[in-house]
């Protein structure tokens, strides 16, 4: 008798919230692929954001009552979260996707590894220790270019939680991973990842799109995105 699949869970960016990722969580649903989507908003508004987020995460996967394998997809931020996330868990976590998402670099800021020009915005154009919602990064027509639904980019937008300008400075987790991974780039903003986990001979995807492709093309990710989730399942 085959074993069930493992379960997907989607992790959303700690800059986003949920309905960044609710349209690609339909369409894995409606493959008959098990999907859980997280929402971890709350953990990301005052420091430490990293032990609130995974405190949070493994809150929200236990309270799920989810039964089975996992395999954890950590979009953007959450990318390099994945292997304390894993572990923090008590149900077994077969493999983790990284989608359009940065590698861990344990024990290492964003801030040091980031342009001193790139940081010394990001603090120039916070208020109260707390950087701008993530929309306000970028001119309103790039949005709306990436998520042409006029509704879902407002329950996005909505969504966008106040991060602490904190969270650029702390360190990573030092959580070690030894089981599979893989990668499913998005943008091109992205490739240099994706370059490294190929050289690294994880099963990899890629499409030419956005970033927020998972919201606006979600059947053009569920796809490649399902396969990599049942390799994962069989290593």
């Amino acid at each position: 008798m085959d074993s069930a699949p493992a379960t997907t869970v989607l992790v959303h960016s700690p800059y986003l919230g949920p309905a960044s990722l609710r349209p690609l969580a339909d369409e894995l649903d409606a493959l008959g692929r098990p999907v859980l989507l997280l929402d971890v908003r709350v953990t990301v508004n005052a420091a430490p954001v990293h032990q609130r987020l995974i405190g949070g995460f493994a809150d929200a996967v236990e309270d799920s009552l989810v039964e089975g394998e996992l395999v954890l997809v950590g979009h953007s931020g959450a990318g390099p979260l994945l292997p304390a996330f894993a572990d923090a868990l008590e149900t077994p976590v077969t493999g983790l996707v990284f989608l359009d998402a940065d590698l861990p670099a344990p024990g290492r800021s964003w801030r040091d590894d980031a342009p001193d020009d790139r940081m010394a915005h990001l603090k120039s154009i916070s208020r109260g220790g707390l950087m701008p919602r993530w929309d306000r990064w970028y001119a309103p027509e790039e949005l709306s270019a990436m998520v042409p639904d006029v509704r879902l980019l407002e329950e996005i937008v909505g969504e966008e939680p106040e991060v602490p300008l904190a969270f650029l400075k702390e360190p990573r987790p030092t959580v070690a991973w030894t089981g599979p991974c893989g990668y499913l780039r998005l943008s091109d903003a992205y490739r240099r990842p994706f370059a490294t986990a190929r050289d690294l001979g994880w099963p990899v995807r890629e499409l030419d799109s956005h970033h927020l492709a998972a919201a606006s093309e979600p059947a053009s990710v569920a796809g490649p995105l399902a396969e990599l989730v049942a390799e994962l399942s069989t290593r």
